[in-house]
C-alpha cells in the first residue's frame, strides 16, 4: 500500500473498505460507452465513436429527430473520478469548443452534409469510487 493513503489504483470507501477505480486510461472509454448507452436510450443514433479527422477528433458523433429534422450531434464526453475541483463540463473550454467546430466543418465538407443542422452537446460522467455513474448531458451545450 502506498505510504501516504490510498493509491491512483484503490481508494477508501466511508467505510474504509477498498473500492474499484478504473485504472490510468479506462475512465474515459468507460465514460464514452456510457455516454453512447445514455445516448441510444434518448432516442439518438450513434454514427461514430472516436472520429478522428485532420481537424482533431470528436468522441461521439450521433443522429438525432427533432420533429421532422434531423441535426447532426457532435458530443464531447467529460468524465470524472469526483467532483473535487470543478464540474467535467467546465473541460470543455473555448479552445476545446474551436476545436469541436472545426470537426464539424471538416465532417460536413467531407460528407457533403450542409443540409443537416449541427449541434454541439456535452455529456459530462461522474464516476465515483464504489457508487452509481453521474450522467448529465448538456444539449446545445455551445453554438
Amino acid at each position: 500500500m502506498w505510504p501516504f493513503g490510498p493509491s491512483r489504483r484503490q481508494s477508501q470507501t466511508p467505510a474504509g473498505k477498498p473500492s474499484r477505480v478504473p485504472p490510468d486510461g479506462q475512465l474515459g472509454p468507460r465514460g464514452e460507452k456510457l455516454a453512447c448507452r445514455y445516448l441510444r436510450r434518448a432516442g439518438m443514433k450513434i454514427l461514430a465513436r472516436n472520429y478522428r479527422c485532420p481537424a482533431g477528433e470528436a468522441d461521439i458523433l450521433a443522429l438525432d429527430r427533432i420533429g421532422a429534422e434531423q441535426v447532426l450531434v457532435f458530443v464531447e464526453v467529460k468524465t470524472r473520478s469526483g467532483r473535487r475541483y470543478t464540474e467535467p463540463e467546465s473541460a470543455v473550454n473555448a479552445a476545446k469548443q474551436r476545436k469541436l467546430r472545426g470537426i464539424a466543418n471538416y465532417y460536413l465538407a467531407a460528407h457533403q452534409a450542409r443540409v443537416l443542422a449541427v449541434r454541439f452537446d456535452v455529456v459530462a460522467i461522474v464516476i465515483p469510487p464504489g457508487g452509481k455513474p453521474d450522467i448529465r448531458h448538456i444539449p446545445g451545450a455551445f453554438e
